[in-house]
This record gives C-alpha cells, structure tokens and sequence, in this order.
C-alpha cells in the first residue's frame, strides 16, 4: 500500500497546525499572557494604545491590607476628619449688629429704646458698612472678634456702648449635596461643625440603600467616594466637612463581571453589603474542574491610588507611570490581582479580599485546553485523510 501522498498530507497538515496554534479560539488569555504583560510599556507591547499594569499576588497581608485601605479612603485622604477650627465671618454672611447705648439720647438709643440692630451683608470684599463706624473689616474675624473691633471704633462716640453680633445667614459656611437625595441644596453647617451623613441628613436623606449608595466628596482638588454604609459602619470615615466641600450621592446596585472557565460569565449582582472573592466566585458558579488553570484567577480592576502605591512601593509606582500607566477619569490606576486557588490557605485568604463595584474576575483556561484543542485540530484531518485513503483502496 502506498502511503506516500498521505504522509505529504500529513505532514502538510502539522505544518499548519502548528502555525495556527496561536490562533485556536479561547475565552481569554492565558495565565502567562497576563505575567508576560504586566509591568511593560505600550512600547513593549508592540502596542500604541495598549493599557499598561501590573500584577499583584494576594496573599494574606496584601487582603488585609486592601481591605483596610478601603475601608478609610475619606479619612486618609481628607484627614481623620477632627471638629473645624473656629468659626469666622465669610463673605455673604447676614449679621445682625446690635448696639445699645447707657443713655437715652445717644447716636443709636431713644427714650423709647437704647438699642439699634442694623442688618448687613459681608460684601466681596470682605467688608461691611455701619453708621457711625464706616466700613470694616469683617471677613475672617469670629463674632467675638468682630463684636470688638466695632466696639472699637464706637469709643468716643457712643455713650457707653456696648455690642452684639449675630449671623442670621452663613452662605460662607455651606456645602452644597446633590444627586441621589431627598431635597438636594446647599446646606448651611452648625457653629458645633456637622458630619457629612449630617449633611445629607439636612438635604433630605438618601434616597437608596445604604449598600448601594457611593458618597463623593469634593474639596478643592482633592475627591473621593465610598459607600454610605461605610460611613455608618466606620465612625472615622465620617468626617467633618468644611465651608465649600460638595457632595455628591450616587444610587448603583454593585455588580462584578466573571469571564473566562466559571460555571457563568456575566454581570452578577452582589446581593448583599459585602461580598468577598469566595463569594462572587461561588456566585459564578465556581470554576471549572477540568478545564481552569488553579493559579491563574485573576481580578483586574481600577484602584485607589494610595492603594496600587502602597502595594508596588513609591519607586515601582513611579516607573509604572513612566511606562505610560494612566489613571480613569475617577483618578485610579489599572492593577491586576493574582489569585493561586492550589494553595490550602486560599480559602481563608480569599475570604479577607474584598470584591468592588465593577470587578473583573477572570479565571483563565489550563494550557492543555489550547493542547488539546490543537490535537484536535490536528487528528480530525488525518482521521479523514485515512478514511478516504481506505475507502478508495
């Protein structure tokens, strides 16, 4: 029998097949991909546009420490967000200026009444006018203060004056809260100073759930976001704010996506206040004994800042943006974590790893998946190409 032919055949066969090898279709990337990538510039990536990260491994401490870190954004941030210094004047504020006079026959008394309350507003410029005294500096001073500086400038006119000073409007001492609230205002704080969920409290209360409801607080240049619940639940984390801040509710059910080899992919909702990696995994139905790489889940996601710099180190960070490692719009940074389920402590590792509004978890396939898919693209043709040799013979 002459088996010529089919061996050219065959061997034409692997030839191709092995060219193609790459290219056999896949759910995803495999686990070395994603090493192989992380930490490179676009330039190394033989890609313009592509997105530079890196790779973490969770381990014990590195849970611990993002969830710890996640949990105190607000006071990390903003400072541990201790009472406010004390309370001034600011422009726009609305006083109430009450002078009283021993005598009756004086510039502000009457023999009806030996006092005159004058109403101001505190103008651009920091100033307010009062007969008798003119225009004076007001702006930046405490009432007390204020009520001795036009106390001052009365000696030597007034008979025996004396001076009370009270805001009826403190338009300088107001924040604005907006977005996902009962009445959303601009909210004139307390002399005692008021907390942010107090703040809220003032603008009508939030209209969701604490689990699914994100509180932004801006002030200057600084932002960041965490659950309302977390406020409620970490005493540190409500802090004080300050003349100026905004705050900004946000009302969205969380979700995490699972790709790659779970029982589902898809958009999952959490379903509760917390959810750890464990969890969502177990939601997505597990991973797939036959087909998933055991080392290689994986969670990518955009991180707080402080977060990603603590885990690579300041010197990493660093160099990652100088690689091109670039921040979303809510300034976090692209991170990759690692997850090993082959070791026994992954499942009390895993329970300490908090998941995040929008994770990816991706589980990757075992490199014998693309193996096997490549066998069987590789025996199906010589199984036909021996069919018809048999058949014709």
């Amino acid at each position: 029998m002459n088996y010529g032919p089919l061996k050219t055949g065959v061997i034409l066969i692997m030839t191709a097949g092995l060219t193609a090898c790459n290219t056999l279709p896949a759910a995803g990337p495999l686990s070395s991909s994603i090493e192989a990538d992380a930490g490179k510039s676009a330039q190394q990536l033989g890609r313009s546009n592509a997105a530079v990260f890196d790779v973490v491994d969770v381990d014990q401490k590195t849970a611990q420490m993002i969830s710890n870190y996640s949990g105190t954004i607000f006071s990390r941030r903003f400072g541990m967000g201790g009472r406010p210094g004390p309370v001034v004047i600011g422009v726009g504020d609305q006083l109430k200026v009450s002078i009283f006079e021993a005598g009756s026959d004086g510039l502000f008394s009457t023999s009806q009444s030996k006092q005159t309350t004058i109403d101001l507003v505190v103008q651009p410029d920091g100033t307010g006018t009062i007969p008798y005294v003119g225009q004076i500096k007001l702006a930046g001073l405490t009432q007390e203060a204020a009520r001795k500086a036009i106390l001052a400038r009365l000696t030597n006119k007034a008979i025996e004056p004396d001076v009370l000073v009270n805001a009826s409007g403190t338009a300088s001492r107001a924040v604005t809260v907006s977005g996902s609230v009962g009445r959303p205002s601009s909210v004139q704080l307390s002399l005692a100073g008021d907390k942010v969920t107090e703040a809220i409290a003032q603008a009508g209360g939030p209209t969701g759930q604490p689990y699914e409801t994100y509180v932004t607080l801006v002030r200057g240049r600084k932002t960041a976001t965490v659950l309302l619940k977390t406020l409620i639940e970490k005493p540190s984390e409500n802090i004080y704010v300050e003349p100026h801040d905004q705050i900004y509710l946000t009302q969205d059910p969380r979700t995490f996506t699972t790709l790659g080899m779970f029982g589902k992919d898809g958009r999952i909702p959490f379903g509760a206040n917390d959810l750890n990696l464990l969890e969502a995994i177990a939601l997505a139905g597990g991973g797939s004994d036959n087909q998933g790489d055991a080392e290689g889940y994986f969670i990518f996601r955009y991180e707080e800042p402080e977060i990603v710099r603590a885990l690579l180190g300041p010197q990493k960070f660093n160099a990652m943006l100088a690689k091109g490692m670039m921040a979303n719009k809510d300034g976090r940074y692209p991170i990759v974590y690692r997850f090993d389920m082959r070791s026994p402590d992954s499942l009390i590792v895993g329970q300490n790893f908090p998941i995040n509004n929008r994770d990816v978890i991706y589980a990757s396939r075992h490199p014998s998946v693309d193996f096997l898919k490549f066998m069987q693209l590789f025996t199906t043709p010589i199984g036909t190409a021996v069919s018809v040799r048999s058949a014709t013979n």
